[in-house]
C-alpha cells in the first residue's frame, strides 16, 4: 500500500517506518526535519510539511491508501496541550481535499479522565497527573474523529510505551480506555513500540476495527 506517516521521526515512528518498508509499503514520511530521518529505502520518500496546515499536507496525503499518525505533543502544565487536535483537523481537511479517507492515530490508555478507577495507586494519583494534559487533548482529538462520518479512523490505544524489542506475541485487544483481566483490573502495564506499530499496520488489511477506539496490549 502507499502510505503516509506522521511522526516519523519519533521512536514508534520510526519503528513504524521500518516495519511498514520490511512489509512492501510505499512509505512517505511527513516530517519537520528531514534530517533527523536517517533511514534509507527505494520505497520511502522524505518530505518536509507543516502538519498543522491543510495545504501543507495535502500535496504529500494525494495519491496515499492512508495515513497513519504516531505525532507526539509534550505535557504543559500551564497551557494545556493542543497539538493532537490541531493536527488531526488540519490532516482531515487535507485528506478530503485529495480524497483519502483512512486514517489510523495512536493516543493511549486512559485518555477519558473518569476511566483510570480500577488503575494501581502509582498510575492513578503520581503517573496520570503529570500526563493528564496531553491525556486531554489525546481525548479530545479521539472525540473529534467520532464527529467525521465520512472519515474511517481508527484510534489505538496503548499502554506504556517501552524501547524493548518487537515482538510476535497476540495482542490483546478491548473496545475501552485499557484492556482488562477478568476481573475488570488492568493487564498491564507496558508494551513495545514496535509491537504498536506491527498493530496499527495489520489494520491496513483489517476493518475490524474501523470508526472505533481500541486499548491493547501483547499477551
Amino acid at each position: 500500500m502507499k502510505i503516509a506517516v506522521l511522526g516519523a521521526t519519533g521512536q514508534t515512528g520510526l519503528q513504524l517506518v521500518n516495519q511498514a518498508l520490511q512489509q512492501g509499503h510505499s512509505v512517505t514520511a511527513i516530517v519537520r526535519n528531514p534530517g533527523k530521518l536517517t533511514v534509507m529505502h527505494e520505497n520511502l520518500k522524505v518530505v518536509e510539511a507543516d502538519i498543522f496546515s491543510e495545504d501543507s499536507l495535502k500535496p504529500h496525503f494525494k495519491g496515499q491508501d492512508a495515513v497513519l499518525s504516531c505525532l507526539g505533543f509534550p505535557i504543559s502544565f500551564f497551557y494545556g496541550v493542543t497539538g493532537y487536535t490541531q493536527s488531526m483537523k488540519a490532516a482531515l481537511n487535507a485528506m478530503r481535499e485529495v480524497k483519502v479517507n483512512r486514517i489510523i492515530t495512536m493516543t493511549s490508555w486512559y485518555t477519558d479522565p473518569n476511566s483510570a478507577s480500577n488503575s494501581s495507586y502509582l498510575i492513578r494519583f503520581m503517573l496520570l497527573p503529570i500526563i493528564r494534559s496531553v491525556l486531554n487533548n489525546m481525548y479530545e482529538m479521539e472525540n473529534f474523529l467520532k464527529q467525521n462520518e465520512d472519515i474511517n479512523w481508527t484510534v489505538v490505544r496503548p499502554p506504556t510505551l517501552k524501547n524493548i524489542p518487537t515482538t510476535a506475541n497476540e495482542f490483546l485487544t478491548h473496545e475501552g480506555y485499557y484492556v482488562p483481566d477478568e476481573n475488570g483490573l488492568p493487564i498491564g502495564p507496558s508494551v513495545s513500540r514496535g509491537d504498536v506499530a506491527r498493530f496499527m499496520l495489520s489494520l491496513l488489511s483489517n476493518n475490524a476495527w474501523m470508526k472505533k477506539a481500541v486499548a491493547i496490549i501483547t499477551k
